[in-house]
């Protein structure tokens, strides 16, 4: 199918089709990622206060810890970390192909577009959050 083949009410419908699938999908899979990159910030502000020999809260050890089993049991099959999990592969391989399927019906333009909205409205999102 062409995009160019379409009507307009049916270009639209692709795009808006397009534009929920991107988000949902990538919402679900960067909430597996972020534990990967919060980890490692998380890390290097302990070291950071181990260094400096500044006391670190024991309730902040167990977040890191606790950030350590999540990233684990979401993102790994088993504690090698040598081993995706099955979901974490699933949704990885869906947003690659959600991205390509934007490229092919509305191209690479629409694509840049898709991410500067995804990242203002999470950008927004933190913002504007009353909690921490």
């Amino acid at each position: 199918m062409e995009i160019k083949r379409l009507s307009s009410t049916h270009k639209n419908l692709v795009r808006r089709y397009l534009l929920w699938a991107y988000k949902s999908t990538k919402e679900d899979f960067e909430r597996i990622e972020r534990k990967t990159t919060q980890l490692a910030v998380d890390q290097y502000v302990f070291g950071h206060f181990s260094k400096k020999k500044y006391h670190v809260p024991d309730a902040f050890k167990q977040y890191i810890g606790d950030k350590i089993k999540d990233e684990i049991k979401l993102k790994f099959a088993d504690t090698t970390k040598k081993k995706f999990n099955p979901q974490y592969l699933y949704l990885k391989h869906r947003l690659e192909a959600i991205e390509e399927a934007i490229k092919f019906f509305l191209g690479k333009k629409e694509l840049k577009n898709f991410e500067v909205l995804f990242e203002k409205e999470f950008t927004q999102r933190i913002l504007g959050s009353r909690e921490h």
